[in-house]
Formats: C-alpha cells, sequence, structure tokens
C-alpha cells in the first residue's frame, strides 16, 4: 500500500493531472448546464419537447476526457527527461530503483489512478446530474430504480477508458499518439460510431459499448443490455493492459 500511496502522490504532483481534474469537473456540468437551459427555452416557446431519459448522462460521456488524460499521464510522465541535476534520466529510471519490480510498480500505479479517476467520476457525476434536474425543474425525468446503476455505469466507464487509456501509454511510452487518438475520437470526430453506423461489429468497440452502461437512447441496429456493455469493454481493458503489461516488463526502461 505503500507503493501506491506514493504513487498517488506522485500522480496528484502532476501539473497535468490536475488539468484533467478540472476538465472532468468542468466539461460535463457546464454541457449539462447548456443543453437543459436550450430545452427549457425551447419548451416555453413550444419549439422544443421534453429532453430524453439520457439528459445529464450523455454529457459525462464528454467529461470522460479527464480521465482519459489522467490514464496517459499517470504512465507518460515516466518517460520525460528529468532536469540536469538528474544527468537528463528518465523519471522510470528512478522508479524502477526505488520499486526493482515492474509488476509491483505497475500494480501500485493502476490502483492509484484507478481511485483517483473513481473519485473524480463520481463527483463529476453528481454534480452533472445534480445541475440537470436543477436546471430542467418540473421538465426533468423522475428518479427510477435504474438511476443508481447508470450513475454507477458511468463511474465504471470512466475507469475503464482511463485505464485503456494507460494501456495503450504502456505500449507507445509517449502521450501524443494515444492523447490524440482518444481525445478526437471523444470530442470532434467520432470514427468508432461513424464506423458503427456501417459495420455492426463496431458497436462492441470499447467506447461505445462501454457507454451502453448508462445510456439508454442509443441509436444503433444492434441492442446491447448495460451488464453485456460492461463485459465486453472491461474485456477490451484486460486484453489491452496484458500486453501493455507484456512489454513493458520485457524491454528496457
Amino acid at each position: 500500500m505503500r507503493i501506491a500511496g506514493a504513487e498517488l502522490l506522485k500522480l496528484l504532483g502532476l501539473p497535468s493531472a490536475w488539468i484533467a481534474f478540472v476538465i472532468g469537473l468542468v466539461v460535463s456540468p457546464a454541457i449539462a448546464f447548456l443543453n437543459a437551459s436550450t430545452a427549457v427555452r425551447a419548451i416555453e416557446n413550444g419549439t422544443g419537447a421534453v429532453p430524453g431519459g439520457d439528459a445529464g448522462y450523455q454529457e459525462l460521456a464528454f467529461g470522460v476526457l479527464g480521465a482519459i488524460i489522467l490514464g496517459v499521464v499517470a504512465i507518460s510522465s515516466e518517460y520525460l527527461t528529468e532536469g540536469e541535476e538528474s544527468a537528463g534520466t528518465r523519471q522510470v529510471t528512478t522508479s524502477l530503483t526505488a520499486v526493482p519490480s515492474r509488476t509491483r510498480l505497475l500494480a501500485a500505479k493502476t490502483t492509484a489512478l484507478v481511485l483517483t479517476v473513481a473519485v473524480l467520476a463520481t463527483v463529476t457525476t453528481a454534480v452533472t446530474l445534480t445541475v440537470t434536474r436543477v436546471v430542467l425543474g418540473d421538465h426533468a425525468t423522475s428518479l427510477t430504480a435504474d438511476t443508481a446503476p447508470r450513475a454507477l455505469g458511468v463511474v465504471l466507464y470512466w475507469v475503464l477508458t482511463s485505464l485503456l487509456a494507460y494501456g495503450i501509454t504502456l505500449l507507445t511510452r509517449n502521450g501524443v499518439i494515444p492523447l490524440t487518438v482518444l481525445i478526437l475520437n471523444t470530442s470532434l470526430v467520432s470514427v468508432t460510431y461513424l464506423l458503427s453506423r456501417v459495420i455492426d461489429a463496431a458497436n462492441y468497440l470499447p467506447d461505445l459499448v462501454g457507454a451502453r452502461m448508462f445510456l439508454r437512447d442509443f441509436r444503433s441496429s444492434v441492442q446491447i443490455a448495460p451488464v453485456t456493455g460492461g463485459l465486453v469493454m472491461t474485456s477490451w481493458v484486460i486484453a489491452v493492459l496484458a500486453v501493455g503489461v507484456a512489454v513493458f516488463r520485457r524491454r528496457d526502461a
């Protein structure tokens, strides 16, 4: 646990990690506020309908950018060259000197990442759903027995997405590629979603299938249950992490 604690402090000490926290905490509530406000005005003007059951949840799919950044920097920071006082070495050299077992080091890093993202996702989910309900007022969807499982699905989605980014970065040892690919696919043009419109199998790609854990009004010809979506995304993450860990253990630091 001491190693995990040290890795947690190391992660929280990264400036890029705090940028990730801000993005994670601000993006989803901000978009939810704008969408809900627009919906209320449209309803009052008689030009819009009451938002569906995904109001608040769909915005959380954008806030996952913060989790992606955390997953990437948790590893990419190890490969940044340090200052002249350390002879231009990389952090990973120091980390492996302190913890020679690469398996234990990765286990500690993974634990720190999961805990951090889980807390971030929990807070952001609560804030986003609260903002949505407050702004929509009487137009908000009533709370049901499905509300808690969906909120849990969001947290799990964020954690798994961060681990996916983490695993890819283990392979690349550089944050540029995973950040570019994952952020573009999440925020601007979702290549996986466009692909799913022409190829049914693309619905089982990690980001799309994982979103089934909390989104219900998903436009797709393929019906996937929330539990199935979670299991499939978890399988993707385990596979990527397994390859990443194997490569990290075998190649030079």
